[in-house]
């Protein structure tokens, strides 16, 4: 990873809302709270781990792609896998 340290110290503190909200959801099971309430805490969940996941994926496409690849189609072979296999 090439981020700065307060880069770096952004993505560890999303990390650990990420993971405050997944013990919400464990939590809300625990106590039988209501479907509705626990899709709703899920769904939020996975809104930070996509834009987590979002932000790392820009990272290493404009820092470590480009010296990967010689040409743009190259690029967009890259880029292609990229995304596929992270979005899986």
């Amino acid at each position: 990873m090439s981020q700065t340290k307060r880069e770096k110290l952004d993505l560890l503190n999303r990390t650990k809302k990420v993971v405050g909200q997944l013990e919400g959801v464990e939590r809300a099971l625990n106590a039988d709270e209501p479907c509705a309430d626990i899709l709703q805490r899920l769904a939020a969940a996975r809104g930070a781990i996509n834009s987590l996941m979002g932000e790392l994926m820009e990272d290493h496409i404009r820092n470590h792609m480009p010296q990967n690849t010689k040409t743009s189609e190259d690029a967009a072979e890259d880029l292609i896998e990229i995304v596929r296999s992270y979005l899986k």
